[in-house]
């Protein structure tokens, strides 16, 4: 990893693909949400730190997420808020994979924090998911033997995709070897629940302030990759999950992808719309 935040290896791949001799691999839907509470002190983040062996983004801290899992576009999922064709026309996407990346969002939430946007009605939230029976299903859920519609008919929940704001569109660099199109949501920690230190793919949890945590990284104390400086970046503008939730609805999802490029001798690599590259080498 360079100061920068980003991993040393891109550039050597950006240097491939740029001759031509490096042929990008399709990337794969994705849904992260950025978990927000309110503090005396201001709004705060959840954060995961991955674990040093995993294959994507190892030893960095980021938000909770993954990939869609097939079953997530299964139209039978209750459902409550925004309809997935209010959320298509939101994404410039068709109504299935609107449905697939909103609920791939919930259920990678709950799978990676023990946090449930789902409720019994249209108007409330489960209130506590940390009994075993729901650790079963938690871990189900992870290992793939029980699909999200099947967890929430059997509880009598739906799904309440009001609870999420679409925040932004990351799509992993060309020359990466594992990428994701990534879609962005914030969330504010529903009243009565917890956040538990359950996921698989992380050794260390925490809550901070986007301004603390852009300052452990900055001190070498965190590293972190851009979408989630960038993320943290934007939400030091708020000091509530309310106002951050607020502010989704005008959001720009136009698709953010780093493109390298030669500055003479040297490689930079530089994200559109971002003032100022995240490295170069």
């Amino acid at each position: 990893m360079t100061s920068s935040g980003i991993p040393a290896f891109w550039f050597e791949r950006a240097r491939a693909m740029l001759r031509g001799e490096l042929v990008p691999v399709e990337a794969r839907r994705a849904a992260t949400v950025v978990l927000l509470r309110g503090r005396p002190d201001g709004l705060q983040t959840y954060l995961l730190r991955r674990h040093a062996g995993m294959k994507f983004a190892a030893g960095v801290y980021a938000f909770p997420g993954g990939g869609v899992d097939p079953r997530d576009a299964d139209h039978e999922v209750a459902w409550a808020g925004p309809t997935p064709e209010e959320w298509a026309a939101r994404f410039r996407t068709s109504p299935s994979e609107a449905r697939a990346i909103v609920a791939a969002a919930v259920r990678e939430t709950f799978e990676e924090s023990g946090v449930l946007l789902a409720g019994p009605d249209t108007d409330s939230v489960v209130s506590d998911t940390t009994g075993d029976d729901w650790e079963a299903d938690r871990a189900a859920l992870v290992g793939r033997s029980l699909g999200l519609t099947e967890f929430l008919d059997r509880r009598g929940l739906v799904l309440r995709s009001d609870l999420l704001g679409a925040w932004s569109r990351w799509i992993t660099p060309e020359f990466e070897e594992h990428r994701y199109d990534t879609w962005f949501f914030v969330a504010a920690l529903p009243e009565g629940q917890r956040t538990r230190d359950v996921s698989g793919e992380a050794d260390r949890v925490t809550w901070a302030r986007p301004a603390d945590a852009l300052a452990d990284l900055k001190a070498g104390r965190y590293g972190m990759l851009p979408p989630t400086i960038e993320t943290l970046r934007n939400l030091t503008a708020y000091d509530a999950p309310a106002k951050a939730l607020d502010a989704a609805d005008g959001r720009d999802l136009e698709p953010i992808m780093a493109k390298p490029r030669y500055e003479g001798d040297r490689l930079v690599i530089a994200w559109p719309g971002i003032p100022d590259p995240f490295g170069t080498a």
